[in-house]
């Protein structure tokens, strides 16, 4: 079945709209927001996870090695320091509220951990991290 050329143009130029709607919205929803000052974007609302990161070893600077880390592959770091009584041999990933998968998210970008629910309703984040002795920041991570 033929169209009318009059159909067909408004069909095609339907798709394309349609299309182009598609495309914005993909863009929008993995968009990050850059902020003149900051060293790196800072996620967009909707996909952002909240996550604090506490050394939990005796090694100064490590929290802040892996806030780094973190930021720099699109993690939102609001908070970073120790724990009282370091010692914890393996680095933990908790996961204070929300989707067990976005702390997955977190440990692939740290690139070690163990995900567990320790839900803690006080903690205004998603995620806490715990590093312990088996994180090594990689080398672009400097001090």
């Amino acid at each position: 079945m033929e169209l009318p050329h009059r159909t067909r143009r408004w069909l095609i130029a339907g798709g394309s709209l349609l299309l182009i709607a598609v495309v914005v919205l993909v863009i929008r929803a993995t968009r990050r927001d850059h902020v003149d000052g900051h060293a790196y974007d800072i996620p967009s609302a909707t996909n952002r996870v909240m996550v604090e990161v506490l050394n939990g070893t005796h090694r100064n600077g490590l929290a802040r090695l892996g806030t780094r880390q973190l930021r720099a592959r699109g993690v939102d770091v609001v908070y970073f320091g120790s724990v009282r009584d370091p010692g914890d041999d393996s680095t933990k990933i908790l996961v204070r509220r929300g989707d067990p998968a976005r702390a997955e998210a977190v440990r692939a970008a740290l690139g070690v951990g163990r995900v567990s629910v320790a839900p803690d309703s006080l903690r205004r984040v998603d995620v806490t991290v715990l590093l312990g002795v088996d994180y090594a920041p990689p080398p672009d991570v400097g001090p």
